[in-house]
């Protein structure tokens, strides 16, 4: 992070929707982001570049079997066959919504290892401070360098994105402050966090009906997010639980950003990206759909 920012506050609407996120960040500043080579799509390394495609049906299921590994501090969501084709997998690392755990978003969270990712969700109900989160990132980087480990030399550490749901949508934003963390989804953020903190690609998704996590709210902080490539998309009747169980009308839009930004899916990145960007004339989906000029300035997913 070049300088020093400037900073915003969300006053009263951090007031209105305080109920559901827990403690603000400490996370300082002076917290920075992988480099942008790192941050790059072209960068995505051979291995995970074999994942196959899946076409252009973001939501329909992926060709991996799924496997769950439970533990105490993380539920591991994977592909069964690890590295089946010589590949290895980029990871998610997931935030849970206030009081909730990872089984609630279990078939989003099996759709996205059914695509190829290994999904790291931190089993905590209060997940703001995002710290199970980024320890899911030290557990997988410890299994992988176990050779009695069926993560062994599986996992693409070079490619790890953050996402969560209402409070662990603020996670997902705190999460990134990480360098290991390379793009972000905030799903139905809560405001306890500031955009200034993280220096990566952000997807911000908001609900048109969701009367606790005010879209306002989550259109200010893709505003506050001009420092780095932000896409503001605002699914079209969804409340704000509308995005638990398989991600509804959230899954698609959410796995194309990720398999962009982690796995170099070009037909992904053009959904997003570009003159002929796929989702900006969606009106069937989004009820607003907003890119910032960073993320405007992207030509398309080649360049």
């Amino acid at each position: 992070m070049s300088g020093i920012r400037r900073r915003r506050t969300f006053g009263g609407l951090l007031a209105a929707v305080v109920l559901m996120v827990g403690a603000a960040p400490g996370a300082s500043a002076g917290a920075v982001g992988a480099s942008d080579a790192a941050r790059s799509p072209s960068a995505v390394s051979a291995a995970a570049g074999s994942i196959p495609s899946v076409g252009t049906d973001w939501g329909a299921p992926g060709p991996y079997a799924v496997s769950v590994d439970v533990g105490l501090v993380h539920t591991f969501y994977r592909p069964q066959n690890l590295g089946q084709s010589g590949e290895s997998h980029p990871v998610i690392i997931w935030g849970n919504g206030t009081g909730a755990v990872p089984g609630v978003y279990s078939s989003l969270l099996r759709h996205w290892a059914s695509q190829g990712f290994i999904v790291a969700a931190a089993n905590t109900p209060t997940s703001n401070y995002a710290i199970s989160m980024r320890l899911g990132i030290d557990v997988l980087e410890q299994r992988n360098a176990d050779s009695s480990s069926p993560y062994y030399h599986k996992v693409d550490l070079a490619h790890i994105g953050s996402a969560g749901h209402s409070q662990g949508g603020a996670a997902a934003v705190n999460a990134a402050i990480d360098p290991r963390v390379i793009t972000a989804v905030p799903i139905q953020p809560g405001p306890l966090t500031d955009p200034d903190l993280m220096d990566e690609p952000v997807f911000y998704l908001a609900g048109q009906q969701d009367h606790i996590v005010w879209p306002a709210l989550v259109k200010a902080m893709y505003q506050d997010s001009d420092h780095v490539p932000a896409v503001y998309g605002e699914v079209r009747g969804a409340g704000h639980l509308d995005s638990i169980g398989d991600g509804g009308d959230f899954r698609a839009p959410a796995t194309a950003w990720f398999r962009y930004w982690l796995m170099g899916d070009e037909a992904a990145g053009r959904m997003f990206f570009g003159p002929d960007c796929g989702y900006c004339a969606d009106a069937t989906l989004w009820s607003g759909w907003k890119r910032n000029a960073a993320a405007l300035q992207r030509s398309g997913p080649t360049t």
